[in-house]
């Protein structure tokens, strides 16, 4: 119970990232939000890290994988969800990014040459019919802003290059690690863009304590905690199982943006995301490559 206790809140954390990233934007730029949730990040997991004893140094041979993998996730993954998340919901976005373990298995086969399962091809199948549903209207216009699902697409590629990328590196540091170091460099990626495009707006504003929250909000509980939580789990159960219990996040997504933002849920999206979800369960049975399937689980959360 434990355990299952600790893999359910860190899914409901990381649902109520998209929530809390779409409060934020109420007062700050994507940039803003992104590069201070990061900052707070970095000083938590570092405490954290240097507190338990588990600060380790970045091997020479490894520097340029983990400048590769900020790259991808925070960098890039962070610039496609965040200014994605200013033109579509909360709900429609954590449909499109839950889809990074199934581009992500599509691409371990084709860079990794790892065997499917017939089962696993239906599912990607299923997970691209339901996300079909959710893009297009009957009479096959777009339902979604165009701008908001390219930004969001660039995420999910961003994420699969940070899968491969991060496959190389699990097992030779720990996830608590892995996440602080990338994140690390990430902050340092994104201060020049703060500096240049937000900061002088920043320093203008008369900040309250209502402005921040969901900021801290999204350091401490989607940063840290549903990390540490996923990763003890991980820990007790092995990585398969817990990865199922992430295709619950675009359901949690729904429905507490329903509670709290107001997002209306119609049946084109509740069919859509049942479709989806019901993909991605299909698509990750039977796993065999446990570094290839840590690094799909991780992608997208690892920030």
């Amino acid at each position: 119970m434990k355990t299952y206790g600790a893999l359910v809140l860190s899914m409901i954390f990381w649902a109520f990232s998209f929530i809390w990233f779409k409060e934020a934007n109420e007062n700050f730029n994507p940039l803003t939000i992104v590069f201070i949730r990061l900052v707070f990040s970095v000083i938590m997991i570092t405490t954290y890290l240097i507190t338990t004893r588990k600060f380790v140094r970045v091997r020479k041979e490894d520097r340029k994988l983990f400048l590769m993998l900020a790259l991808f996730e925070p960098f890039i993954y962070f610039l496609g969800e965040s200014f994605g998340l200013t033109y579509v919901s909360a709900t429609v976005c954590s449909v499109i990014i839950s889809t990074i373990p199934v581009v992500a298995t599509i691409a371990t086969w084709i860079f990794f040459r790892e065997r499917l399962h017939r089962i696993n091809y239906a599912g990607i199948i299923l997970s691209f019919l339901g996300v079909l549903v959710f893009i297009f209207n009957i009479d096959g216009s777009l339902a979604l802003n165009i701008k908001g699902l390219a930004l969001l697409c660039l995420a999910v590629v961003s994420a699969v290059g940070y899968n491969l990328t991060l496959s190389k590196l699990v097992g030779s540091y720990s996830p608590v690690h892995i996440v602080n170091t990338q994140n690390i460099i990430g902050s340092l990626l994104f201060l020049p863009l703060f500096l240049i495009l937000d900061f002088q707006g920043f320093m203008t504003t008369r900040f309250t304590f209502d402005m921040f929250r969901p900021i801290i909000e999204l350091s401490i509980f989607a940063s840290c905690a549903a990390f540490i939580l996923f990763a003890y789990a991980v820990s007790k159960i092995g990585i398969t199982k817990a990865n199922v219990f992430s295709n619950c996040i675009p359901v949690f997504t729904a429905f507490f943006s329903f509670i709290l933002l107001g997002d209306k849920l119609t049946f084109q999206n509740i069919s859509g995301m049942i479709i989806v979800v019901s993909g991605l369960f299909l698509s990750q049975m039977n796993a065999s490559k446990k570094a290839v399937n840590e690094a799909v689980a991780l992608s997208g959360h690892m920030a």
